[in-house]
């Protein structure tokens, strides 16, 4: 029987392992069909990682030392997806795609979440390379330039005026004339002067070259098309959620999620049923950076060793 299993890759997981393997526990195994890295390992440059500052390192080059670091301590990985994660008694049956399982007497959760495309014309060919998801990630590029915002919620929104403090101009496309962001959030970005609404309009396409993007092509509630010539277009239109590990076959989940499928915790990653933990973006109210979902699991695998303990 496993001590820990950890279910997910990315910077969550791997913290969680360190942390756990370091903290004493013997037996830990991370779940994570690909090399491990997460969707950090897709950003073309990291800059805002707390004592990492190394100009032209990519995010897959950032990933790498994490993964030395946390096998040297004992972690153990292996290339299973994992289908569904039930409790029998006091422990955790893991059941994988081909039919097997594991037991284990906990379990973090770190499958994150994915962010929804719109759809467009040119988003998958020019992703990361000028259009993006993150404006904290990314916003830092455009200093001093204009950008496009894709979006009517409260992280649309919220990421324009982020983005209009670094940049020249903030141009909000979204397709309909009201938004679905709270009014003290719309407030705020309309007093921005240099954040501009683009009402009732789509994306029809992003046009670029081998530099990336160049321009957004723009249709309005009449049919007329036009371009906005921005280097840059961050899309906000929603996130999905990867919780399917935690749902039951009826469709219901083992533990307490939000309306939006994120897995409620407290302060200690701690979900509502125990021996249970989730971490990263996989959490309410997740901020979405590297340095936080580290953070989560260095405190989800803390929470796991003291629960074992307690357990004994």
């Amino acid at each position: 029987m496993l001590d820990c299993a950890i279910i997910g890759g990315g910077p969550a997981g791997l913290t969680a392992g360190l942390y756990a393997t370091r903290g004493g526990l013997k037996n830990v195994t991370l779940f994570e069909m690909g090399m491990p890295g997460g969707q950090i390992t897709q950003s073309s440059e990291i800059e805002n990682y707390p004592g990492y500052f190394e100009h032209g390192k990519t995010g897959m080059d950032f990933m790498d030392t994490w993964q030395e670091q946390c096998f040297h301590f004992g972690l153990k990985h292996e290339m299973k997806k994992v289908q569904k994660v039930q409790k029998a008694d006091e422990h955790f049956v893991v059941t994988f795609e081909n039919g097997e399982s594991t037991l284990s007497r906990t379990v973090v959760v770190c499958t994150g979440s994915t962010p929804k495309r719109a759809g467009f014309k040119g988003e998958n060919e020019f992703f990361g390379k000028g259009v993006s998801t993150c404006a904290t990630c990314d916003g830092f590029f455009y200093k001093n330039r204009p950008v496009a915002v894709l979006g009517g919620g409260d992280t649309a929104l919220e990421e324009a005026y982020y983005l209009s403090n670094i940049c020249s101009e903030v141009f909000v496309i979204h397709r309909r004339d009201h938004f679905r962001a709270a009014p003290s959030t719309v407030d705020r970005a309309q007093r921005k002067e240099n954040i501009h609404f683009v009402l009732e309009s789509t994306v029809e396409e992003v046009m670029g070259d081998a530099m990336g993007v160049t321009g957004v092509k723009i249709k309005d509630k009449s049919g007329e098309l036009s371009t906005l010539e921005v280097p840059g277009l961050f899309v906000f239109v929603g996130q999905n959620v990867n919780n399917d590990v935690l749902k039951t076959n009826d469709g219901s989940f083992i533990c307490d999620v939000n309306e939006a499928g994120q897995v409620i915790v407290d302060l200690s990653m701690r979900t509502s049923l125990e021996g249970l933990f989730a971490a990263g973006d996989i959490r309410i109210e997740a901020p979405k950076q590297v340095v936080c979902a580290a953070g989560d699991g260095a405190t989800a695998a803390l929470g796991a060793i003291s629960y074992i303990q307690e357990q004994a």
